[in-house]
């Protein structure tokens, strides 16, 4: 009931505000504060946002002339979409944006949009783009402020394709992220990839995802970036999202989301409106939305999907083996007494999708992005004392979804990308025999003071056919007795404590793909910049 007040309080707050001198400028249009559908999440930009307390994450009651925080773009089959993200505004300015490109030298303006108060994100959609140019382009708002960019040609005439892959940016390090924009930029990938997490401040998404995009939007402004959000980004510590019910609580183990659906809309509104429209848009319940889709640029096609948003919860659905449903603390388990029918990793309509898109635009190189690897590939967790058996988190589990997604991604000839683990892995998965799936490069944490976890077989020996060049290289079987070829892993007494990016090297001509590890502290500019050891690693698809 109390949601039919925040009306008048909201004009209350406002009124108080100006009598206290708060700044509120006049704009061109004014519109009414738009309430809220929650009040506990995100509520450091909701409401009244104006009237609360600063906080840790950033300052947003920000100059009026910065009040456009970044943009974000893809571009994909001539149609060019991307997010305008704002600061939160005051009831009296305008929720008008506009989208300016360069021309012949002149600034010409070619769309408006309004900017949705939950999220204060608008999406801008211009079809029949002309993707054969670069293109600068601005976003405006108001009389002052703008955010200015470039959208890039389609690298189509490249022969190799760069892709930057980056995960989990930890809260336990609020400082910039200089070290990362200096060195991609360098690099100068073509595309940029962001697996999940960007927030860890859980109920508090704007705010958080305001931070992680005045850190990184020096790398996106200028080349398209995908952005999927993770557990962490719609608070919670981890998700099984089973088609979008009600979870019980925030841990998420019994399947679903925890916060309110209008909550989890805005995260997902925010971070992957900008990605090329669903392949299917049919919403799942409480109305949650899909994004699983795919990209194609410079001739190699990107299927971006969500492992976790269909994935069954372990609790009441399986044996408990340890002291949480999700973690299996007996190495004398049975791997198949949890591997049960009817349990789901990907879901039928996503599945159908990926086996769809594999089998389309045969000849191109092919690569899967998602938010977490499908095996276990850490045995700690958190403190190296947490050795843990099996981690129902990872797509491990269960292992007949495993192993259908990872038909899927072979049957396209594809490698898979993605985050999570906070511990860098390339592993060649094995389905029925060992090395008969694709190949799998999960990327290291961006911040890795938190949580960190190892690559560290008990008795501490080297697998079947190991390379050497690790001491824990080769063919082991994971927790759920699933088969991988460890090809390299970096644990946390790296260098920058196992923190870094990937990059990828996606050749045409050869069809190979090079798996690069570059550490968080490693300035590339110089001479004599080291990847992490076990890196590069290069593979011919195919093989």
């Amino acid at each position: 009931m109390k949601n039919l007040f925040y009306p008048s309080l909201v004009l209350i707050f406002f009124l108080l505000g100006c009598a206290n001198g708060t700044k509120n400028p006049k704009k061109e249009t004014a519109a009414s504060p738009v309430v809220a559908p929650f009040s506990t999440e995100d509520s450091l930009s909701i409401n009244d946002w104006w009237n609360r307390k600063p906080n840790e994450i950033i300052d947003l009651k920000v100059k009026r002339e910065d009040v456009v925080a970044f943009g974000i773009y893809t571009m994909h089959n001539k149609i060019l979409k991307l997010t305008a993200q704002l600061f939160p505004l005051y009831p009296d300015e305008t929720r008008e944006v506009r989208l300016e490109i360069q021309k012949d030298g002149e600034w010409q303006e070619i769309q408006i949009q309004n900017i949705n108060d939950i999220g204060w994100s608008a999406l801008f959609r211009l079809d029949n783009w002309d993707d054969s140019k670069d293109t600068p382009y601005r976003i405006l708002h108001g009389e002052k402020a703008s955010f200015q960019g470039l959208i890039r040609k389609d690298p189509k005439d490249k022969n190799e394709i760069v892709l930057a892959a980056l995960s989990c940016n930890s809260n336990q390090d609020r400082g910039d992220r200089n070290n990362y924009v200096r060195n991609i930029n360098h690099q100068n990938p073509d595309l940029v990839f962001f697996a999940g997490d960007q927030s860890y401040d859980h109920i508090q998404h704007t705010a958080a995802w305001l931070k992680f995009g005045i850190q990184f939007r020096d790398v996106f402004r200028n080349r398209p970036c995908i952005t999927i959000p993770d557990d962490h980004d719609i608070g919670q510590g981890n998700i099984w999202g089973e088609y979008g019910k009600k979870a019980s609580s925030d841990a998420g183990n019994d399947g679903g989301y925890f916060y309110h659906p209008e909550y989890v809309k805005m995260v997902e509104r925010c971070q992957t409106g900008h990605l090329p429209d669903p392949y299917d848009p049919t919403p799942i319940k409480q109305g949650i939305g899909v994004y699983y889709t795919n990209l194609i640029l410079g001739g190699v096609d990107f299927a971006i999907i969500e492992d976790r948003k269909f994935k069954s919860g372990p609790k009441g659905k399986i044996p408990q083996m340890g002291p949480r449903p999700d973690h299996v603390n007996n190495p004398n388990y049975d791997p198949q007494s949890i591997n049960l029918e009817g349990l789901e990793l990907l879901g039928g309509r996503q599945l159908q999708f990926l086996t769809n898109w594999g089998m389309e635009s045969e000849g191109t190189m092919k690569v899967v992005l998602s938010q977490t690897g499908f095996c276990g590939g850490a045995h700690i967790h958190g403190n190296p004392d947490n050795r843990l058996h099996a981690d129902l988190d990872s797509n491990g589990w269960p292992q007949d979804g495993r192993n259908r997604a990872l038909r899927a991604i072979k049957d396209a000839n594809a490698v898979h990308i993605a985050g999570d683990q906070h511990l860098a892995t390339v592993i060649h998965h094995g389905i029925d025999e060992f090395e008969d799936g694709p190949w799998a490069f999960v990327v290291p944490a961006i911040v890795n003071n938190y949580y960190s976890r190892w690559w560290w077989p008990k008795d501490e020996k080297a697998g079947e056919n190991s390379n050497g060049v690790l001491p824990w290289n080769g063919r082991y079987l994971d927790g759920f007795h699933n088969k991988i070829t460890m090809f390299a892993y970096v644990n946390p007494e790296s260098p920058s404590n196992g923190a870094g990016y990937g990059l990828i090297r996606f050749n045409k001509d050869e069809n190979n793909v090079v798996f690069e590890c570059w550490p968080r502290e490693v300035d590339v500019t110089m001479d004599g910049a080291t990847q992490f050891t076990g890196f590069p690693i290069e593979v011919t698809l195919g093989e």
